[in-house]
């Protein structure tokens, strides 16, 4: 009588508990740094009992985007050698599509549901089992490989023959055989280790693993009145790697990381490119540098769950000394229209930066120091802005995102529009004499506040005609930024404008 298998979870449980002789509650917990570029690695310490000559281990407590190439098995004892003679691994562990391609051209057995909710067992000869190929090595094979691989991908629909006709679906749920001894339930590492002192001992497993990743949120909020902050910073943990980490050590890694990414793609594409709950006596996070970069601990074991999105509070800070800034960025310029142009034609063109827009920005800036109750380097990501409302509650008033910020660095953000806080730039004056080779340019910019409080509104000029300019005239005090840059910085009264004038003379 031929043996039947339904695979079910109780079956895969114990089978993978069999692969290394140990269950894992009684493995040491894992641990894990975590890098904010969507890779991690992880590092386990596992027994092993070696006997002399050739030793073969398998190991499926791994996620499923391990990197194989970055393995690392290390020897506890520094007084006994260890060697991989030889590593293999499996990312194809056993799935419907998988078996019905194991059993092309053969006949297997059907279970159909009738109408009075009975099951009876049909036969059916595969003829084509639908099994698409995964698209991982796209980028590793060339053109020619992808158009290969993706024509047998479209052909996902599998065919069966039943009583002597064929069907573009199966007649009911398969029942296989019993499994192939080369089938894997879970990815899969085996090795040929060999060893010069025989016995149980421990090594530390180590790898690079892709489907993990953190980043930094931060909440700001401004009361109702002024602009004395409150930062809390939270750590945002995502695994997608495919297992679950128990009790982890955390540590994560905020910097940029020379890595090599490949991307697995889909079809039509190939090719590659080069993490609230803390007691109050101690932080759930610590931070320090650490080589180029900056390393973050979680001071508690943590859980991570696969498909798992944790937060913990990093940062809590009161009493941080800030402003609102406007800047007003007058001149419109569609950079795609001029693709291209040189200063030649820009410096001609009359046409050339008279556009210009209405919107003053608001800007949020504050100084990351220990003097401002901060001080500590904070990873880059995304700042959400609020402001009590005079009943106390919170409203959302815009956010933006930071980059990795050192301690003592300024911090400027851009939030929104003014409402009340408008501007207009016009260009009043424009000649060029092509003899001598210069511009006179004139503009008048014009702020409108309609506060019922005055405002500061730093206005900035980009000086576009040529690098060798001179402003002959202005209205107002002005700051060089840069060589083709200056800034206005402009009081408004309540109710009021304020119009500036400056005339620019550029020669070459």
């Amino acid at each position: 009588m031929r043996s039947l298998i339904r695979i079910s979870a109780v079956t895969v449980l114990l089978c993978l508990a069999a692969v290394l002789g140990y269950a894992q509650s009684d493995a040491e917990p894992p641990a894990l740094t975590i890098y904010n570029q969507q890779f991690a690695v992880v590092r386990n310490i596992i027994p092993l009992d070696l006997k002399n000559g050739t030793n073969h281990v398998e190991v499926t407590n791994i996620t499923t985007h391990l990197e194989p190439d970055s393995v690392i098995l290390r020897p506890l004892d520094p007084k006994q050698n260890l060697q991989i003679l030889e590593q293999n691994y499996r990312n194809d562990p056993i799935s419907q599509q998988l078996l019905l391609s194991l059993y092309e051209g053969k006949t297997i057995d059907f279970e159909v549901g009738l109408p009075d909710g009975s099951k009876k067992l049909i036969q059916g000869k595969i003829i084509r089992s639908g099994y698409t190929p995964h698209y991982n090595a796209f980028p590793n094979y060339g053109q020619q490989y992808q158009y290969q691989q993706l024509n047998y991908a479209n052909n996902d629909q599998p065919i069966v023959e039943v009583d002597g006709k064929l069907q573009f679906s199966l007649p009911g749920q398969p029942i296989f055989p019993a499994l192939a001894d080369d089938t894997i339930l879970k990815p899969t590492l085996s090795w040929e280790l060999a060893t010069d002192k025989p016995g149980a001992t421990k090594a530390e497993f180590s790898y690079v693993t892709g489907g993990m990743m953190w980043q930094a949120d931060y909440n700001v909020v401004a009361p109702v009145k002024g602009n004395v902050l409150e930062m809390v910073g939270w750590i945002t943990l995502d695994n997608q790697s495919g297992m679950t980490f128990q009790n982890a050590r955390v540590k994560l890694i905020a910097g940029d990381v020379n890595k090599i990414q490949q991307y697995g793609v889909g079809p039509g594409l190939a090719g590659g490119v080069m993490a609230k709950a803390a007691e109050a006596a101690a932080p759930a996070v610590t931070e320090r540098n650490f080589d180029e970069y900056h390393l973050y601990t979680l001071q508690r074991p943590t859980t991570l769950h696969d498909r798992e999105t944790k937060q913990v509070e990093f940062v809590h800070a009161d009493g941080i000394q800030a402003q609102s800034v406007y800047v007003y960025d007058g001149a419109k310029i569609d950079w795609q229209r001029y693709s291209g142009w040189g200063y030649e034609n820009i410096r001609s063109d009359s046409n050339f930066g008279t556009q210009w827009n209405p919107k003053v920005w608001v800007m949020r800036e504050f100084k990351n120091s220990k003097a401002n109750n901060l001080g500590i380097a904070l990873p880059k990501g995304r700042v959400r802005f609020y402001r009590r409302d005079e009943d106390g509650q919170l409203e959302f008033t815009g956010e933006n995102v930071i980059d990795h910020t050192p301690s003592d660095e300024m911090l400027r953000l851009y939030t929104g529009n003014a409402f009340d806080v408008v501007g207009e730039r016009h260009r009043t004056d424009y000649h060029i004499d092509t003899r001598n080779n210069t511009v006179d340019e004139s503009f008048d910019i014009e702020l409108r506040n309609h506060k019922k409080e005055p405002v500061e509104v730093r206005v900035v000029e980009h000086l576009y005609r040529w690098t060798n300019w001179e402003i002959k005239f202005a209205t107002d005090d002005y700051k060089k930024k840069d060589s083709q840059t200056i800034e206005f910085t402009v009081q408004v009264p309540a109710n009021s404008e304020k119009t500036v004038k400056y005339l620019a003379h550029y020669s070459w």
